[in-house]
């Protein structure tokens, strides 16, 4: 797990700063700067000789806790030293958010240094992102904590907050990680277990103009990592203009019992749109040998997932035959049945979305109310 290596990397870095706490509560402050500074040089020494290179992690934190502690020092006032973690905490909060949150990626740049010739899958790149993110939450709550007990809490109180209590929260998100993986793992067949993800369906990941720049497993698309992937929709109309909407079952974790459009699907990987059409309309409303005309595509994005929704529309309605558990029920609607209706939360949020998309067009028959 490339994050755990790059924790690995970083936390010998705040050595000095236990260290320090630990001499400070035997022989004073004095001392305690002394021993730290020790430790720091020592680590350097360290890197340097077996790593041919300057850890400037660990040299930044030594300076640090010289510069505040020898202002606490000469003004007699603490309050500088006690800062020091937080301040260190803030520029790792900064760094982790930049590649969290922007194009930028310090911590890929970073990773790449220390792990050369390690690449990682679009999987694996997920999953970076997904505890880079949790990462920063946690080190923003665990600043937070450090300047409240900096000005508000005994020393003894701030000791445990800035050193002890920054691993233990590491052991409880890691391990926490660890068993949900063992878990997965655990609900897996024996015989396909090469991989967690080995059973999943695997879907095509896009960029927004539909090429296909790698795959990644169904659970993955549908976490909240805004990765992209594709879907096909289809509308079916009689020749009166009605539009025919399936009903999502109230197992669905997504939407249930909200009516839908008739035909909606994610396309696997390997499967081209066409193929992945005619599969989603014979699973879901039973329709087969029928034409569809491309409209157009989208971007749709919810909590959970981010689409490239593909949507068709097509007019051989009459070989519509329910047979799956997917659809409890489907008919069709008019225009003006479904306009009284558009604001009463019965339709799915990407239907109405849809629906508008058709009227702008002005799809034969549809909108002469």
């Amino acid at each position: 797990m490339k994050q755990a290596e790059l924790l690995k990397k970083l936390l010998p870095g705040f050595i000095p700063l236990f260290v320090f706490i630990i001499a400070d509560e035997f022989w004073g402050m004095k001392v305690g700067l002394v021993v730290a500074l020790l430790i720091g040089l020592g680590e350097m020494g360290y890197t340097l000789y077996r790593e041919k290179r300057l850890d400037r992690f660990v040299l930044l934190d030594t300076a640090l806790l010289v510069a505040l502690s020898g202002i606490s020092i000469l003004l007699e006032n603490e309050i500088f030293f006690k800062l020091k973690p937080a301040l260190i905490e803030l520029i790792l909060c900064a760094i982790l958010g930049v590649s969290v949150f922007s194009s930028v990626d310090i911590i890929g740049t970073m990773t790449q240094k220390y792990m050369k010739g390690v690449e990682m899958n679009e999987v694996q790149t997920t999953l970076f992102k997904r505890n880079l993110r949790n990462l920063f939450y946690i080190v923003v709550v665990h600043t937070a904590l450090v300047f409240y007990s900096a000005f508000y809490m005994s020393k003894e109180a701030w000791a445990f907050i800035s050193g002890g209590l920054f691993y233990i929260l590491f052991v409880i998100y890691f391990g926490f990680e660890y068993f949900k993986n063992r878990k997965t793992a655990r609900n897996i067949k024996p015989e396909s277990s090469v991989s967690t993800f080995e059973n999943e369906e695997w879907l095509p990941v896009v960029d927004e103009g539909g090429k296909i720049i790698g795959k990644a497993p169904r659970s993955l698309c549908h976490e909240g990592n805004k990765i992209l992937h594709p879907v096909v929709h289809l509308h079916v109309l009689n020749p009166h203009g009605h539009i025919y909407l399936q009903k999502r079952p109230m197992q669905k974790l997504v939407q249930p019992g909200k009516w839908d459009t008739a035909v909606g699907g994610h396309i696997s990987f390997g499967e081209d749109l066409q193929t992945a059409l005619r599969r989603e309309a014979y699973e879901e409303i039973g329709l087969e040998n029928f034409s569809a005309k491309p409209l157009g595509s989208y971007r749709w994005d919810t909590e959970i997932e981010s689409e490239l929704v593909y949507y068709f529309i097509s007019y051989d309605f009459q070989k519509i035959r329910l047979h799956s558990e997917e659809v409890v029920e489907g008919k069709f609607w008019s225009p003006s049945q479904i306009e009284k209706q558009l604001e009463q939360d019965v339709f799915t949020p990407n239907f109405v979305h849809e629906y508008r998309l058709l009227k702008k067009r002005q799809i034969r028959q549809l909108g002469n109310y």
